[in-house]
């Protein structure tokens, strides 16, 4: 009894924690804008299957690819045990879901054959972030603390996978003729060793779940909140082709108004701003974006102006997103200025100007993020708003309004070239 007490006060203590950061977060939301209508839920669906739970973007790198999939597996696995370990914590029951028979005995142990896997690749993605130096794991947006965000939460991972092991191990121990489940890791280990791990039941139960309560709480401030955000924001993608982009609603209106001579202006409408300039002017799936940004750098590995060793990363876009809702969110909810922006005091002009929208960026995402619809919003506030545009542009702006082309030749003369 008092350990389901102590349990339930850990429990209620860990959900007002994370509903916290969750109404930081929904606080942050309200100050972007509308996104696309989210329609055709059946194709979401099925898209969400291919992109999200078959792992397809992560395959494009083969060995990396298998081992992440795996772990991503290993997971939802693990997370059907890790479900019925708080149940038995809250009701002080032993094994509340051995009733469901075979399909528990598969759950339980397919959890322990992938713990020693995931395990094992989290110790090897810890040596390869540490060791082999990946191109893609460098930049100016991959802080000292963003590369040690991400060993932080490779060692919760590591050390999960190890609490989980120890309590199987302990169970089999405490119930050497007739436990619940199947534990091929767990009881090769205790055969092989021969002794008594009954001692390693409670406090490996308690570990565990207390690394997960843990960890969730941190995850929201970590760049590994994709744990969370990563399948809600693949179901979440805009469908349309991601060579589309979107006509900005102010526009077409005016544009509307203008070819509609019995249109009547609503002069008490809110003056829209063109583009993007700051935190509040992008969309809620923008922000959404950034906050799912796993970080993996492939965006930028197979960027051609990076490539080619220009400024743009289109990773750092939805990083510098992030860095900025934080710093400006509470200002901006607290009624305060800090007059900076998220174009220039984050993200150069250089940098979105670098942008050849060929989307190899989106194409390679493994989350679905659309770098280049951010970089064109940002582009449009530039040219709509301040008229600071490249040369080259202003040259091909100033044709078409005089010639109603972007070459410099009269109307007159747009034929001569048959000639």
């Amino acid at each position: 009894m008092i350990k389901q007490i102590l349990f339930i006060i850990t429990l209620l203590i860990t959900f007002g924690v994370f509903a916290y950061s969750v109404k930081r977060l929904w606080g942050f939301f309200k100050l972007t804008k509308p996104a696309y209508p989210i329609k055709n839920i059946g194709a979401r669906i099925s898209h969400t299957l291919n992109v999200a739970f078959r792992q397809t973007k992560i395959f494009r790198k083969p060995v990396i690819g298998l081992m992440h999939a795996l772990v991503f597996w290993g997971f939802l696995v693990i997370t059907l045990g890790s479900i019925e370990m708080v149940v038995d914590g809250v009701s002080g029951l032993d094994r509340a879901f051995a009733f469901t028979g075979w399909f528990y005995d598969v759950v339980i142990a397919s959890g322990d054959v992938f713990a020693l896997l995931i395990l094992i690749f989290i110790k090897l993605f810890s040596i390869r972030r540490m060791f082999l130096k990946v191109k893609r794991f460098s930049g100016v947006e991959m802080t000292s603390k963003a590369n040690w965000d991400a060993q932080l939460s490779l060692f919760f991972i590591g050390f999960l996978m190890v609490s989980l092991i120890c309590f199987n191990m302990g169970y089999i121990s405490s119930h050497p003729n007739a436990y619940e489940g199947v534990y091929p890791v767990s009881a090769a280990l205790v055969n092989l060793f021969g002794w008594d791990f009954s001692w390693l039941q409670e406090p490996g139960w308690w570990v565990h779940l207390l690394l997960i309560f843990t960890f969730a709480n941190y995850l929201p401030y970590s760049k590994h909140f994709h744990v969370f955000l990563s399948v809600p924001n693949v179901f979440l993608a805009n469908l349309e082709p991601i060579t589309k982009y979107p006509n900005l609603e102010s526009i077409t209106r005016e544009v509307k108004l203008m070819l509609d001579p019995e249109a009547a202006y609503d002069e008490s409408a809110e003056v829209a701003r063109f583009g993007v300039k700051d935190v509040e002017d992008v969309s809620w799936k923008n922000y959404m974006d950034s906050l799912s940004c796993t970080q993996c750098g492939r965006c930028t590995d197979v960027c051609p102006a990076n490539i080619t060793g220009k400024l743009l990363s289109p990773r750092k876009i939805f990083v510098d997103l992030r860095k900025r809702m934080n710093e400006k969110g509470p200002l901006v909810i607290a009624g305060k200025e800090d007059n900076k922006s998220l174009l220039r005091d984050y993200i150069s002009e250089e940098e979105i100007w670098a942008c050849t929208t060929c989307n190899a960026c989106a194409q390679e995402c493994p989350i679905d993020i659309s770098h280049p619809n951010l970089i064109m919003d940002m582009r449009r506030y530039l040219v709509m708003e301040e008229s600071a545009a490249p040369t080259g542009l202003n040259v091909m702006f100033a044709n078409i309004e005089n010639n109603g082309a972007p070459w410099q030749f009269s109307p007159e003369d747009r034929m001569k070239w048959a000639e």
